[in-house]
């Protein structure tokens, strides 16, 4: 399967410049994203849709960085995208699924019990219920099988395509989950909100602390977060010769994978 990587909604917080970094796969019976970030309306009313997390985020908001507006420049209609597989119902993450409503929505069970059905009073100021109101078609999975490479429980969503697989990895959100894409001798793991900057898993590059202070902040369980950038950091180390790992927000990250360089965080150092 042939994966676009694109930017779909830069932030601009202080001391930093991120990126929401979306997959877009070409798969037998359609494309399927990966994550959405931001979409058309949140360029259209940021106010309803983002709240005052906007004037910390700072995000730009064009709609030429939308993935409604990239799967179009690049010949595709958006009625294309078949599925969309999320990470978290983070705002930047799920703003763009208003712009795909034929679309079947793919999370675990487990963030959509902590988003919608039973959220937390923590929850239910950390998400946007605007971003839903347009009644998407969710998918819920519990990831449970054998996941290989460290990860406690995943599942194949061969009901989209083989070769793309939900990993459960909570603690960023209650039901975070990484998403792995099989692209031919190449897997593309999308590790979402895990880890926010590469260098908290390649031990090296040093991490502005405005990060590590919101990844903090964000966490719904800070240890199993610590937890998950142990488990990703050693895998990182092993350096396993068919796995590109990626985030949701390092920018160089994103261009290292945009340019098919086939290394990890550390790659090009």
């Amino acid at each position: 399967m042939r994966v676009h990587h694109l930017n779909c909604g830069t932030l601009l917080p202080p001391t930093a410049r991120l990126v929401c970094h979306v997959l877009l796969v070409e798969a037998p019976d359609g494309l399927v994203l990966v994550d959405s970030g931001f979409g058309l309306l949140d360029v259209d009313d940021p106010g309803r849709r983002l709240g005052g997390s906007r004037r910390v985020l700072r995000p730009v908001l064009k709609a030429d960085e939308t993935a409604a507006r990239q799967v179009e420049a690049l010949g595709y209609r958006r009625d294309d995208v078949r599925h969309i597989v999320l990470t978290h119902f983070d705002l930047d993450h799920i703003g763009g699924l208003a712009d795909f409503p034929a679309a079947h929505v793919h999370t675990t069970a487990a963030e959509i019990r902590g988003a919608i059905t039973s959220p937390s009073r923590r929850e239910r100021n950390r998400y946007r219920p605007a971003q839903w109101a347009h009644g998407p078609k969710l998918v819920e999975h519990t990831p449970d099988g054998e996941a290989g490479r460290g990860f406690a429980a995943a599942k194949e969503l061969d009901t989209i395509a083989p070769g793309i697989v939900l990993i459960s990895l909570p603690g960023h959100t209650r039901g975070h989950a990484c998403v792995a894409v099989d692209t031919g001798g190449r897997w593309i793991l999308h590790t979402g909100d895990a880890f926010f900057h590469r260098g908290l898993i390649d031990g090296r590059t040093p991490v502005p602390r405005v990060l590590r202070a919101t990844e903090a902040l964000l966490a719904h369980d800070f240890p199993q977060v610590r937890a998950n950038h142990a488990r990703l950091a050693e895998l990182h180390r092993r350096a396993d010769a068919d796995l590109t790992i990626v985030n949701a927000h390092d920018p160089v990250l994103f261009e290292r994978a945009r340019a098919g360089h086939p290394g990890g965080p550390a790659a090009g150092r």
